[in-house]
């Protein structure tokens, strides 16, 4: 039986930041020469971001976290990995659950419905990790099987998917709740190194999540059919993108070969993974960045309103990792979709590595399905 995604949800922090607030903070701080001050104006001014959410209220002037980043001064405070990690764990469970809450709701499935639960994150640890915070806050049954995949980075949302698309192959009366969650900010830090300016402009705060299922009988309304799933690593870039834990917190190495390398990469991945551009009707790219977007649409030979919906979650929310491909999905299936679609669905991640997804809408009872729309097209073009 075909896995499902029946519904997704979402969750950001209260405090939302202006790009130019975050960008006018991190050049105020001491010890930046007049390059990096440079850097950072170029770095931000090329995002292609306005609006980030950020679980540190003081960056945004509201209430402190108590992560106490600033006290007030332009000048932040340094705190230690387990300073940073202590925050973690103190408000990342909430945020799981209101996407969790978000999810179940858009899905009609009742809590106590679930049978497994996949929880996904890797800016943050503990034991008792989410998974079991999710059973203990959702009212979950205490039988719940769990599982959590960590420090797989922006693309550890697709992995997700697919383990539950595997759990629901071998139980198709599963019913798989699929959560991450991201508190990139709490790593920020001060620095003229290029790659942590560049980490800085476009990295923020968020959680999504997915429920799954296989049972014929929940397929009620509009939802997504997990086709197959696909991993590529690619030849180099295991130095271009990595996520390691210093005493400062962990320390995001993005360089600038990482768009580089998926741009050369990306047609044959998707020739492989899809059967080329052409077998797909709409794709949910992971916008890890302006110049990632951009290198996809050239390598696809997409047109510029192929990836709007990824550039729009990029411009309000920033690259909140493993959150983001999700939110990017749930804003394509609020907008007008055809009965049978198909969905290319790809993220990135250290290695370099190259998650996707193929997927069907369905349930949405158009007048026109996609093959028809297909046809049409095809006519057109041959007249």
């Amino acid at each position: 039986m075909t896995a499902s995604i029946l519904g997704i949800g979402t969750a950001v922090p209260a405090t939302r930041l202006m790009q130019g607030d975050v960008r006018d903070l991190l050049a105020a701080q001491p010890g930046l020469d007049r390059r990096a001050r440079r850097l950072l104006g170029a770095a931000f001014g090329a995002a292609a971001i306005d609006t980030r959410y950020t679980v540190l209220g003081e960056l945004g002037g509201g209430a402190p976290s108590g992560l106490s980043l600033s006290d007030g001064t332009p000048v932040l405070r340094v705190p230690s990995t387990g300073e940073r990690n202590a925050e973690y764990r103190r408000v990342v469970p909430a945020l799981f659950a209101e996407a969790a809450r978000d999810a179940l709701a858009r899905s009609g499935v009742a809590p106590a419905e679930v049978t497994h639960v996949i929880t996904i994150s890797c800016t943050g640890m503990f034991a008792p990790g989410p998974d079991y915070l999710l059973v203990r806050d959702l009212g979950l049954s205490p039988s719940t099987e769990r599982y959590h995949l960590g420090f797989i980075g922006c693309a550890a949302a697709i992995p997700g998917l697919r383990a539950a698309s595997r759990i629901t192959a071998a139980q198709p009366e599963a019913v798989v709740l699929v959560v991450t969650a991201e508190l990139c900010s709490l790593h920020i830090r001060s620095s003229s190194d290029p790659e942590q300016i560049v980490a800085a402009s476009v990295f923020a705060d968020g959680a999504a999540a997915a429920v799954v299922s296989a049972d014929p009988t929940r397929r009620s309304g509009p939802r997504l059919d997990l086709e197959g799933f696909g991993t590529r690593l690619t030849d180099d870039g295991e130095d271009d993108m990595v996520w390691t834990v210093g005493d400062e917190g962990f320390e995001m190495t993005l360089t600038a070969q990482v768009p580089r390398i998926i741009g050369r990469e990306i047609e044959a991945v998707a020739a492989d993974l899809f059967g080329g551009a052409d077998a797909v009707d709409a794709w949910a790219v992971h916008p890890g960045g302006r110049s990632i977007l951009d290198r996809v649409e050239d390598g696809l030979g997409l047109s510029p309103e192929a990836l709007s919906d990824s550039r729009t979650v990029l411009r309000e929310y920033g690259n909140m990792s493993s959150a983001t491909i999700l939110f990017v999905l749930q804003r394509m299936m609020a907008g007008e979709r055809t009965e049978g679609e198909r969905l290319a669905i790809l993220a990135f991640g250290p290695g370099l590595t190259i998650e996707a997804a193929r997927a069907t809408v369905r349930g949405v009872a158009p007048s026109v399905t996609a093959s028809e729309r297909r046809d049409l097209v095809a006519g057109a073009n041959r007249r």
